[in-house]
């Protein structure tokens, strides 16, 4: 190789065959060429055959793979330190040595990066074998954008391409003695010291797997290792930027990714003391972090985890996840235009906890509701040409429940009888009026209301959906009625028939649903029409 090449790409390598084959494999063939590409791989005190295939690949690429062997240092930060001082390319990009790039990726950001003036690219990457990678920042290119104004906080490791020269004239290396999450502290501060940051979103950089083993380092370090790292992470995070919304902009993501992870499913069954511990170090680094902004910009579930960890309602916090993974979300409270969760905690004088912690807002709301209302009764009553549907509906919600307006209406009939979500309507969208009798009462678990409708249906009536609507903090929701193995209220024209038929839906014990047809309104035959069909039938019988 002659001349500086245009990137260095740095790969810490402890134990990953065979995956390290693959890895690279797609190194060595990038459209970029070799002539333009610098691959440093240490090798950190492998027990497995990483060192003699680095070794292979060394010998088979010399002007391009470099590779040194060190004893193992414990993490990924230490052989990623030793590749830096050695690097000599452009721009530096750093893969994990179990994953692998798209043949045109560092093609493209290099290229990318001379075009616009970055001191960052983040290049487009996908999961593979399960593995789960935040997709927020990758809906379109963007030659420049923000930690504050983009998801890029939830992007935060350093699979990304950096100007050497930002890196050197800052120092940036990575802290050795964190076990996890050490590259956190290198990419937030280039992304801190960029002139600009870019994202590449229409090609497929870098694909992270999910080794079959689940030895990546992530899914390894325990939760006080966890709890250690992001405390530091985080005031590290403290130390480099001013107070404001590019703070909290990275501080939220750690509440809710690294922090609420430490009090998921698996928290109960933990040791009481290891509880205790966890949620003392969440009260810690909510006492300096957690502003009213990273508060209100969280969902419900997280946001109520980290306050009952924050207030030591350590009991309650169990119950919480307990009851939620068990019965699903629980009901929520409507109080004027506000609705709240009703997690345990909510109102509670020994916590003291804000209302807004509970609060449900913006689209918390119709996943909820979907998943709580529930069809407990329906019939259709029909005298004559007189028809009406009656119901009996469970809803997720209590207190001012004739407040909110909560009511069954008729109106056109929706795509799917038993579509799986609610949604909030647009402002200027206008509802049938209600129409029928409505009462409202709780549920016997006191865990919901019920609501009983008895919605007549006029002969002009073709079509007839009925669902749910409730008015919460200014807006309307449309729930849909769900409930196994219950007649759905469904109505409408069936074929050239000029009068609608009433349908049955009835999800059977194989879970198929079953619609059953009936003719709402018999038509009244004529006597010409009856003596046609007579005589139809006698000429069948010849």
């Amino acid at each position: 190789m002659s001349g500086v090449p245009d990137v260095s790409v740095v790969v810490a390598v402890y134990n990953t065959m065979p995956y390290l084959t693959e890895c690279l494999n797609s190194l060595v063939g990038q459209s970029i060429g070799r002539e333009r590409l610098e691959i440093v791989a240490v090798d950190d005190g492998s027990t497995d055959d990483s060192g003699a295939e680095l070794d292979r690949f060394a010998e088979r690429y010399p002007g391009t793979v470099k590779v040194l062997h060190q004893e193992n240092s414990g993490g990924p930060a230490a052989p990623s330190n030793r590749a830096l001082d050695i690097a000599t390319g452009r721009y530096v990009y750093f893969i994990g040595s179990d994953d692998y790039l798209g043949e045109e990726a560092l093609e493209r950001m290099v290229g990318y990066a001379d075009e616009h003036g970055s001191d960052v690219v983040v290049g487009k990457m996908a999961g593979t074998n399960g593995r789960y990678v935040h997709q927020a920042l990758y809906k379109q290119n963007d030659p420049d954008v923000s930690l504050a104004g983009s998801a890029l906080p939830f992007t935060l490791a350093n699979t990304k391409l950096f100007r050497r020269e930002l890196v050197e004239q800052h120092k940036l290396r990575f802290p050795e003695h964190l076990p996890v999450g050490s590259d956190q502290p290198f990419t937030i501060e280039a992304c801190v010291r960029a002139r600009k940051i870019s994202v590449l979103a229409d090609y497929t950089c870098y694909y992270a797997v999910k080794r079959g083993d689940a030895s990546n380092i992530t899914y390894r370090a325990d939760h006080l290792a966890r709890l250690r790292c992001t405390a530091e992470i985080m005031e590290f995070t403290a130390g480099l930027i001013e107070p404001g919304p590019e703070r909290d902009a990275v501080l939220r993501r750690h509440f809710t990714w690294e922090l609420a992870k430490l009090v998921q499913d698996d928290f109960p069954a933990l040791d009481p003391e290891l509880r205790r511990e966890i949620c003392a170090g969440i009260a810690r680094l909510a006492d300096a972090y957690f502003t009213d902004g990273i508060r209100d910009a969280m969902d419900v579930k997280r946001r109520v985890r980290i306050c009952l960890a924050r207030a030591g309602a350590v009991e309650e916090l169990c119950e919480a996840i307990t009851s939620e993974k068990r019965d699903g979300a629980p009901p929520f409270v409507l109080d004027g235009d506000r609705a709240f969760a009703r997690y345990p905690g909510f109102r509670d004088p020994r916590f003291g906890l804000a209302d807004r912690c509970f609060e449900l807002v913006g689209e918390a709301v119709p996943g909820r509701l979907a998943q709580g209302t529930e069809l407990l009764a329906s019939a259709w009553e029909q005298e004559g040409e007189s028809l009406a549907y009656t119901a009996s509906v469970r809803v997720p919600v209590l207190g001012d429940v004739d407040g909110a307006a909560l009511r069954l209406v008729r109106g056109a009939m929706p795509k799917s009888a038993d579509k799986p979500g609610a949604r909030r309507l647009p402002g200027d969208q206008v509802l049938d009026a209600p129409v029928g009798e409505m009462r409202t009462e709780p549920a016997g678990d006191g865990a919901a209301t019920v609501l009983h409708a008895r919605v007549p249906l006029e002969r002009r009536d073709v079509k007839l959906g009925v669902r749910v609507y409730l008015d919460v903090a200014g807006s309307t929701y449309e729930i849909p009625v769900r409930g196994k193995g219950r007649p759905m209220p469904l109505s409408r024209r069936w074929g050239n028939y000029a009068d609608p038929y009433r349908a049955a839906a009835v999800v059977n014990d194989k879970g198929r649903v079953v619609v059953s047809t009936a003719r709402m309104f018999p038509p009244k035959k004529s006597l010409v029409s009856r003596v046609r069909s007579a005589v139809a039938r006698a000429v069948k019988r010849k």
